[in-house]
């Protein structure tokens, strides 16, 4: 389980990593603010923490992840209000949303998906912890700030300067930027803004702030201290370092080992923005025709640390290495042709090392993808020669399923067959059983013209995707 080294924003250094316990990593990764569809660049951020959560359980790990829902804040709350519906309601088809577009994606739930509305007590426990050790103090209508002005490490995430820090200023909102940093809202009191959106507590109704939220679930269901912390870089400040204020102070530990932050997501060179038309959700890439494995593969193939510039045309040359792949995996069936698995070929062994080296060194998924690029290069010219035993061709076939527990990309997911398709099948089955072959041979083409081939197999029609 050594080797593995990973950049931790904390010290801007690459770090080996070893986890609290041995051979189990405990992460928290934060999760989406259910207050509409989640977009891309969400799920750049999703999809290198699932990258992460991969590459630890190839290298002998159990995870335990964390991924939180944000399904009261700000933003959930005004536009639960201008849609007119309660939050729990309006949250939940978003909530929904995701699962189904994390599915799409192929990434792998998380041990625990707790949501913030669940976990109030937790949020007031933390809070009066807080109140009671000097860290925070109640306002006069109510609300409860962190004082950052008793956390001398405050910064230490983010780098900031303190002396440019305003203290004795509140922020009330969620965000804020650099130049305002202050002491943070832990409680908000109600107000009309908020309409049946509280709580009970000891300061009166209210609800809590967002920062609040993940530091009272990931000492919940982690404990107060744990390996990794994840997010984009946009959650260093104000939100990571806020919790590592509030859950620092509260605990008197580390609230984690390791900070990972993925870089942004940009489309066509632009930052996403609905006013310039480039911002994109999941769903209305999939509406152009593209699929949740093509999408995944173009979030993954740029390493989590730089900048991903999103276009339709890097999409359409993942959907071309894709097609690498499947034509690579299906010329290795026949060779190997239900043979056991025999010893990995020299040219195999080669670049899983290569792979392994990659991945151990910060999740360098570049080298990684040349490693398994230069194996179906290699593997070609193998069988183009017939050199290629059927011993060999089951053990690269093993090696493809291993490395694809890692990417999630390399196996071609199989499609359902829609009912026109099958009934179609079903009547060409009926008609070669007849012998009558010129109704196959029309049945044949009405399916090819729907977008679907039909191979004849001693086992019987199968029917893909064209």
């Amino acid at each position: 389980m050594s080797g593995f080294r990973v950049h931790n924003t904390l010290s801007r250094q690459l770090e080996d990593f070893q986890p609290r316990e041995a051979g189990h990593a405990r992460m928290y990764t934060c999760g989406p603010t259910v207050y509409n569809v989640a977009h891309i660049g969400n799920f750049r951020a999703y999809v290198f923490e699932d990258l992460l959560r991969r590459w630890l359980q190839f290298k002998g790990y159990r995870v335990t992840q964390v991924m939180n829902l944000t399904d009261v804040d700000d933003k959930t709350i005004r536009d639960s209000q201008a849609a007119g519906m309660p939050l729990a309601d309006y949250t939940a088809q978003y909530k929904q949303a995701f699962f189904e577009d994390m599915r799409a994606l192929n990434i792998q739930p998380a041990e625990h998906y707790p949501a913030a509305t669940d976990h109030i007590p937790e949020m007031i426990a933390l809070i009066r912890t807080l109140e009671e050790k000097g860290y925070a103090y109640r306002a006069a209508d109510g609300s409860v700030y962190f004082s950052i002005d008793q956390w001398p490490a405050y910064g230490k995430l983010a780098h900031l300067d303190r002396t440019g820090l305003r203290p004795g200023v509140r922020v009330a909102t969620d965000e804020y930027d650099k130049e305002n940093a202050a002491d943070f809202a832990l409680w908000k009191a109600w107000d009309e803004r908020d309409g049946d959106v509280a709580w009970n507590s000891p300061w009166g109704r209210g609800r809590p702030g967002w920062h609040v939220e993940c530091s009272a679930m990931s000492m919940k269901y982690l404990g107060p201290s744990f390996d990794i912390h994840t997010g984009g870089v946009d959650n260093i400040f104000p939100h990571h370092e806020d919790e590592i204020a509030q859950s620092e102070a509260a605990n008197g530990q580390p609230l984690a080992t390791y900070w990972l932050h993925c870089a942004h997501l940009m489309v066509d060179g632009q930052k996403m923005s609905k006013s310039r038309g480039n911002f994109h959700t999941l769903r209305d890439i999939l509406a152009r025709g593209y699929a949740g494995r093509e999408v995944r593969y173009e979030l993954l193939a740029t390493h989590y640390r730089a900048p991903l510039n999103f276009t339709f045309a890097s999409l359409d040359a993942a959907r071309t290495a894709l097609r690498r792949v499947d034509e690579f995996t299906a010329r290795l069936a026949p060779a190997a042709g239900g043979a056991p698995a025999g010893a990995l070929p020299g040219w195999a062994r080669a670049a899983a090392d290569r792979f392994e080296t990659a991945l151990d060194e910060d999740l360098n998924i570049s080298a990684a993808l040349a490693a398994l690029f230069d194996a179906i290069r290699e593997g070609n010219a193998v069988m183009d020669a017939k050199l290629l035993t059927p011993a060999d061709a089951a053990a690269v076939q093993a090696l493809l399923k291993r490395w694809d527990g890692v990417l999630g990309v390399l196996e071609k997911p199989a499609e359902a067959v829609p009912p026109d398709i099958q009934a179609r099948l079903d009547k060409r089955q009926t008609a070669r059983a007849a012998k009558d072959w010129k109704l196959s041979d029309a049945l044949r083409d009405e399916i090819a013209a729907r977008g679907w081939t039909v191979k004849d197999t001693p086992k019987g029609q199968v029917a893909t995707k064209a």
